[in-house]
């Protein structure tokens, strides 16, 4: 059994095997942590691993790839798992939650065609099943914008939001989703115009709502920012400065609530001339009154009660 993990080192799952699940995210769901993530191997595009401590990893299955099954929804999509050159596409940053009043779990992710980014779509897949059978529903452009890096947030009261990089990633919007979390309802807020911000992370701590960005700088790591809005309607302020000028050399992939003291940071460490070298990295998110804080810590260790995890420079 693994109790400490290497920020920044590659993490195995408990065969020995990498962990693939980059620009990913996690649902915590009857006793278990389920982590969904990019998996760019063969013929994969997202694969599953399950948890109950965040340290020993359980690969579950490739959850989406070339050959799952494809089925039409209510929404007009393009069903197409390859293209037109019967290549892989790109499916990036994918995002599950799980829909209280369906019994569905959703899957939300960025699509492109494989060969450029001009699709800058949305595609989505549901399942009985947190990490197996799930069905592919086809991409598609939320009432015609672009939508690029992106993300999934529930609220409390089960409300789902997605939110995602629009016009050359040179704005940031947010829609609110219909109740079966399988289509936009309305697109509430058009944030930071020309700002150009990407990899989005939302959290909510005592009735606010925080989101975390980085800045578009390809592979390399940029100065991280925050902002705050007492409704995911916004208004949303300003961008404040989060971690240190390269947020630690990361870029966020998601934030976990484990309780409302706990927020922990999950991050890529990107490497961009080796992809299958690219790592992960864990921070806490300290506070000061309201004020979101990042500081560096290189390992973070399992305390003999599971529920404590140990961060030490």
């Amino acid at each position: 059994m693994n109790n400490q993990l290497t920020n920044g080192g590659i993490w195995n799952d408990l065969s020995g095997q990498p962990i693939h699940a980059h620009g990913g995210h996690m649902l915590f769901h009857d006793d278990y942590y389920y982590w969904y993530g990019e998996d760019r191997r063969e013929d994969i595009y997202v694969s599953c691993y399950r948890s109950k401590d965040l340290f020993n990893w359980e690969f579950r299955n490739h959850i989406l790839t070339t050959s799952t099954p494809a089925a039409p929804i209510r929404v007009r999509t393009n069903l197409r798992l390859v293209n037109d050159k019967g290549g892989k596409v790109n499916l990036e940053r994918p995002k599950v939650l799980f829909n209280a009043v369906t019994k569905k779990f959703v899957l939300w992710v960025h699509y492109e065609n494989g060969d450029n980014y001009n699709d800058a779509a949305c595609a989505i897949a549901t399942s009985d099943y947190p990490d197996s059978h799930f069905v592919y529903h086809g991409s598609f452009n939320p009432y015609g914008y672009m939508s690029r890096d992106c993300t999934l947030f529930q609220d409390d009261d089960g409300t789902a939001y997605f939110i995602s990089a629009a016009r050359d990633n040179a704005d940031l919007h947010i829609y609110r989703l219909q109740e079966d979390y399988l289509n936009v309802e309305s697109l509430v807020g058009k944030l930071w115009q020309g700002e150009y911000r990407e990899a989005p992370a939302v959290f909510k701590r005592n009735g606010k709502y925080y989101m975390l960005t980085s800045f578009c700088t390809g592979w390399a790591p940029n100065q991280g920012k925050y902002a705050m809005a007492d409704t995911m309607d916004g208004p949303w302020g300003m961008l404040s400065d989060f971690g240190d000028e390269t947020t630690y050399q990361t870029q966020p992939a998601f934030v976990l609530k484990r309780s409302e003291e706990e927020y922990l940071y999950f991050a890529d460490r990107w490497n961009g001339s080796d992809y299958f070298q690219s790592s992960y990295v864990v921070l806490p998110i300290e506070f000061n009154g309201d004020i979101p804080i990042l500081n560096h810590y290189s390992t973070l260790s399992l305390g003999e009660d599971t529920h404590l995890i140990h961060f030490e420079r």
